[in-house]
């Protein structure tokens, strides 16, 4: 049976400190947990109640260990995680200062194992199947991972959904060719071509297109190929544009910020619900929005992962709340 939920790329072990507002050389206790973008999307999509599955590598080692026996706790088929002997599995550590400074520390050298996938290591066939394909802006920082999502796209051929995080992130980009957003666009582009949905912040978008302004942005994705284009812009909410040019806003969900650092693996994975579902773009997106501020109250990322019923719970009290002028 195919998967509903198939995604590529980023894996690793996120420890986090236990104790907020104090930089690491304070902290005293960590938690440890799953994390990488794609990763954890494929365990939100799984709390819904739909197959889904990683395709990645990770080290020799007892975190690799680690990696698989989560993935199966949380439900997640961990057939596609392969092993690499380039460097061990990925440690990611963060610095938590609410509600809106959060440094992340990534130990991803001399190279990421996700970053060592090659073409010949991605069962095309499940991809193709798959009802949700899922692949991110670092799978195509470096070699062999750049043509292997490339590839693995190319086959695909927009059989179904196919999202691409756009998920910028300069640091993995450096020493490698390319090695800023200007080279890094070309590749952007040609994944684009190949994706029927984009989702980014301001920042990834710019990168992806050149256009930082949201519906001028929304509209280059929307050129560049795909079918829906969804910006995120933080506390301005969330702007969602279908191939017609029609346009949706959302406005955020308030929270009190704990870790806003699985917030957007939340909301992917809830879009990937949303779709699945054959819900419109505003229930779609107005209920990754939510789980994704659900996320953001929180101290994990995959732990985290919210419940359909506690989404639908945040949208209720959210929709329910008295505004300032009623209060």
């Amino acid at each position: 049976m195919p998967f509903d939920v198939l995604t590529m790329g980023r894996v690793g072990v996120d420890v986090y400190p236990l104790q907020t507002g104090v930089g690491l050389a304070e902290v005293t206790s960590f938690g440890k947990y799953l994390g990488g973008s794609p990763t954890n999307v494929a365990v939100a999509a799984a709390r819904y109640g739909h197959s889904s599955a990683v395709i990645t590598k990770t080290g020799r080692d007892p975190f690799g260990d680690f990696v698989r026996a989560a993935l199966a706790g949380y439900g997640v088929d961990n057939r596609f995680v392969g092993t690499s002997d380039v460097a061990p599995t990925p440690v990611t550590f963060c610095e938590i200062f609410p509600p809106d400074d959060f440094p992340l520390y990534f130990y991803r050298l001399p190279k990421a194992p996700d970053l060592d996938i090659a073409p010949a290591d991605v069962d095309l066939t499940a991809v193709r199947e798959a009802k949700i394909f899922w692949i991110t802006g670092t799978g195509l920082a470096e070699e062999p991972s750049r043509s292997a999502t490339l590839a693995a796209l190319a086959h695909r051929a927009k059989k179904g959904p196919t999202v691409f995080d756009l998920d910028w992130r300069p640091t993995f980009w450096k020493g490698t060719a390319p090695t800023g957003p200007d080279e890094a666009r070309a590749y952007y582009a040609q994944a684009l071509r190949h994706t029927t949905v984009a989702v980014g912040n301001l920042d990834e978008c710019e990168v992806a297109t050149g256009e930082r302004e949201p519906y001028a942005a929304a509209k280059a994705l929307l050129a560049a190929g795909v079918e829906l284009a969804v910006v995120k812009q933080g506390p301005k909410g969330v702007l969602a544009m279908d191939r017609d040019g029609s346009a949706t806003e959302i406005p955020p969900v308030p929270v009190d910020v704990v870790n806003g650092l699985g917030a957007g693996d939340a909301f992917g994975g809830a879009l990937c619900h949303g779709l699945l579902s054959g819900w419109d773009t505003r229930r779609t997106v107005s209920f990754a929005n939510a789980a994704g501020a659900i996320v953001a109250g929180r101290l994990a990322c995959s732990d985290a992962m919210p419940t359909q019923a506690e989404v639908e719970a945040k949208l209720l009290a959210h929709t329910c709340a008295p505004t300032e002028r009623e209060a």
